[in-house]
């Protein structure tokens, strides 16, 4: 196994109360959590449990009231010093994709971010469009003439076409139709053999997360009850909380 290139250690994130009072809460709990170059950790859980805020966290969007985060062996430093190096592949491919943009001008604005120059930019988002299975005449569409699974496609290109280290993919597949689910996670599978990266894929769909994960870990009430590899998981899962999502399977 390669060295982390995320890594939490007893990460705490405390929403405090508001303008009006309140106690706050905690969305994290002590979380402890490395995901290497190369491998998929499957993080699952119920609808607030935290795997929203872990990621966030985990992308360098928020940052955590105390313990430790490690960047590729590195504390978290500057955002510049991350540009490009770690992305995010959404539900919804239309919240990454401006409507009024062409496809390419879309994939390539994080080139332009990072100041990559015009003439390799191009090159690259030709590229990516054929690594993720899509014609070159793509670049010129908008994202209104294409079908759901291509926009996602469209959106995964968009996120690593900066080679990004880590990536999240949150309920990426979860908007699409069964069989363009596969598609997709066969897609995903694929690209990180290929550019190797370490991935978070959150999902409320266990056969998925089983499909691409090496890993599983399990979220409740902001705390990691269990995590290990995705075969023991799914044969003989040890926390109540994981039988339990085990048997409403």
């Amino acid at each position: 196994m390669h060295d982390p290139v995320i890594a939490l250690e007893d990460v705490r994130v405390t929403y405090r109360g508001g303008f009006l009072g309140g106690t706050g809460f905690d969305a994290l709990r002590g979380v402890s959590l490395d995901v290497a170059a190369g491998e998929t950790v499957g993080l699952v859980g119920e609808s607030g449990s935290g795997k929203t805020t872990l990621a966030r966290v985990c992308l360098g969007l928020l940052a955590p009231t105390a313990g430790q985060m490690r960047f590729a062996g590195q504390p978290f430093g500057k955002l510049r010093q991350r540009r490009g190096q770690l992305s995010v592949v959404l539900q919804h491919p239309e919240w990454a994709l401006n409507p009024r943009l062409r496809c390419g001008r879309s994939v390539e604005e994080p080139l332009v971010l990072i100041g990559v120059p015009a003439a390799e930019r191009r090159a690259r988002v030709a590229a990516i469009l054929d690594q993720v299975g899509l014609d070159p005449g793509f670049a010129a569409r908008l994202p209104g003439q294409l079908s759901g699974g291509q926009r996602q496609r469209i959106a995964i290109a968009r996120a690593l076409i900066t080679s990004p280290r880590f990536v999240v993919f949150d309920e990426a597949v979860s908007a699409l139709d069964v069989s363009v689910q596969a598609q997709a996670l066969n897609l995903i599978r694929d690209l990180q053999a290929e550019h190797g990266f370490g991935a978070l894929f959150i999902s409320h769909d266990l056969a998925a997360t089983r499909y691409v994960s090496d890993r599983i870990a399990v979220m409740l009430e902001g705390q990691i009850v269990e995590e290990g590899p995705a075969a023991r998981f799914y044969q003989t899962p040890e926390h109540p909380y994981t039988r339990a999502l085990m048997a409403a399977v």
